[in-house]
């Protein structure tokens, strides 16, 4: 499933605190699979290159995701919070759980997107996952490369990209032609 633009701006902006705004934003923002948002750490922060290294990803890879200048200024916002209320350690986790030491976990990421949902009454299940379908939806619908997406996503094949319900959307479709090759199937 995939939300518009519009949809994720008000899911983002209904999230109930600073940390769960941050961690969807970058969800959205970046395209990381939940397991890779809760398991940064602040140090993978690279605000100079304008990337977040994702260390033994999904797939059990070292990659990096691009950074906006949008994200980044989110991100140090959410830090400086965090010292301040001393809800974050030097060097912790990015987004730390109840106690700092211990990250959030992936379904108290997943819960806080399910409030966000009802807050902001869209009325489709959305999960983290819809955050990240969504990202790679919306750089598709601006014609960015299908190959960029496929790395921008840590996926090793083609295919992996291509496949989904939705894939590639239709607003997309330029061609038949254009899209040979690419596997996708409609529900």
């Amino acid at each position: 499933m995939v939300l518009s633009r519009e949809k994720v701006a008000r899911l983002i902006a209904a999230a109930s605190n600073l940390k769960y705004h941050t961690a969807l934003s970058i969800a959205y923002g970046t395209g990381l699979w939940v397991s890779e948002i809760v398991a940064l750490k602040v140090g993978d922060i690279d605000s100079q290159r304008m990337t977040l290294r994702v260390e033994q990803g999904k797939g059990r890879k070292d990659r990096y995701a691009m950074l906006s200048p949008v994200l980044l200024e989110r991100l140090r916002a959410w830090w400086r919070f965090a010292h301040a209320h001393g809800k974050m350690l030097p060097g912790g986790w990015l987004f730390p759980g109840m106690n700092p030491v211990d990250p959030l976990t992936a379904r108290q990421l997943n819960g806080a997107v399910h409030d966000a949902a009802e807050a902001a009454r869209i009325d489709k299940r959305v999960s983290m996952h819809t955050l990240r379908h969504s990202f790679a939806t919306h750089l598709l619908e601006q014609k960015v490369d299908i190959r960029v997406i496929q790395v921008m996503l840590g996926h090793k094949k083609l295919e992996t990209t291509s496949i989904s319900r939705t894939w590639p959307p239709r607003s997309c479709v330029r061609s038949s032609a254009h899209w040979r090759g690419y596997r996708h199937r409609v529900a």
